[in-house]
């Protein structure tokens, strides 16, 4: 179907295509820049690309979500497009090589926009692996990885960590990815058979190049520098009392949830859903309170889901605006899902 699309756009077949998902991360937010463990899950849903090299400087660019088709040029900019992210890994797929010049290229996508699910990294993860594959490149997944954080941080400009693209190269549907994202080691972890997470959009969209993630950002590298070290999730609580305000609050949450994420994994690993359900309802705490990257909606959204019968739940993502995730039981998870959308019309499940 989408050779078939690029066809009908430009008139000739793609070179290759493939499937990257999105993700979903159950616990561990804001951590992958501070050296600590996160805990993403690969989703079913995703985006479908499709790839042809060219042998000029043109990069076109069409997708199912938008129309037209956007040109942009191996010396553009970000221009706050829809089309950047494709620009972007084109760009610097033909500086490591993997390209030789500019490209078409064909998105389809089943993740929902603005909803903290990881589209832009499996879009940029995407385009890589098939630049990748088309050269014969020797490229790890953890190597894709790195340069599509790259095209984040310098060419997008967010101030992203490693997280998203190593769930996206390298978990697949359904499996979580504990990720040490201070040496980027990494096991996979199956999630109980009896459990579901339901991943639920909030209706409220959010835009991570806006300018509160980057805000974040720099609050956790002010508490870096007043603590001196690089590895902010490692540090003791007792550590945080030379800073204060906004920057302690944000070392907090960052020392406390690494520490969950690390309880997270034991209890996942041990099929404790219970107590995995505690974990995930203190991360919303901590990121409601001490972090500062929730909104009433989400509060709401995420209070209900617990009333309803969630063993735990929590916002996911960047934050101020998206998705949440729910630990639910399988049993229960039509009518919880029935019992959420109707407390919460804006909301939809969307895994």
């Amino acid at each position: 179907m989408i050779r078939a699309a690029f066809e009908t756009v430009f008139s000739y077949a793609p070179a290759v295509s493939g499937f990257t998902p999105g993700r979903v991360n159950l616990i561990g937010e804001h951590l992958d820049y501070n050296g600590g463990m996160v805990l993403p899950m690969a989703l079913g849903l995703g985006v479908t690309i499709a790839l042809a090299p060219r042998t000029d400087s043109q990069i076109n660019i069409a997708s199912n979500s938008f129309d037209g088709i956007a040109k942009r040029t191996l010396t553009d900019t970000a221009e706050d497009h829809w089309s950047d992210y494709v620009t972007g890994a084109v760009i610097f797929a033909q500086q490591a090589d993997l390209l030789s010049a500019g490209a078409d290229v064909y998105v389809t996508s089943t993740l929902p926009h603005g909803a903290g699910l990881s589209s832009s990294a499996a879009i940029i993860v995407g385009v890589l692996k098939l630049a990748a594959q088309l050269s014969q490149s020797q490229l790890s997944p953890t190597d894709i990885a790195i340069l599509s954080r790259k095209v984040e941080n310098d060419f997008i400009g967010v101030p992203c960590g490693i997280m998203d693209q190593m769930a996206v190269a390298i978990a697949k549907p359904g499996q979580a990815l504990a990720l040490n994202t201070q040496d980027l080691s990494y096991q996979t972890v199956d999630l109980p058979s009896g459990c579901h997470m339901a991943v639920i959009h909030s209706g409220h969209g959010r835009q991570l190049n806006e300018g509160r993630y980057k805000e974040r950002a720099d609050e956790c590298a002010a508490a870096k520098t007043l603590l001196g070290r690089d590895d902010l999730c490692h540090a003791r609580l007792a550590d945080l009392n030379i800073l204060e305000g906004a920057v302690m609050r944000r070392a907090r949450h960052c020392v406390t949830e690494h520490v969950r994420t690390v309880d997270a994994v034991s209890a996942l690993r041990e099929g404790d859903m219970e107590m995995f359900g505690a974990l995930m309802n203190e991360s919303h705490v901590s990121m409601r309170d001490d972090f500062e990257m929730s909104i009433p909606e989400i509060d709401a959204l995420v209070s209900s889901a617990v009333t309803c019968g969630a063993l735990g739940a929590r916002l996911t993502g960047g934050g101020f605006g998206g998705c949440i995730v729910a630990c639910v039981e399988h049993t229960h998870l039509d009518a919880w899902t029935e019992a959420l959308t109707a407390a919460h019309p804006k909301a939809y499940r969307v895994g």
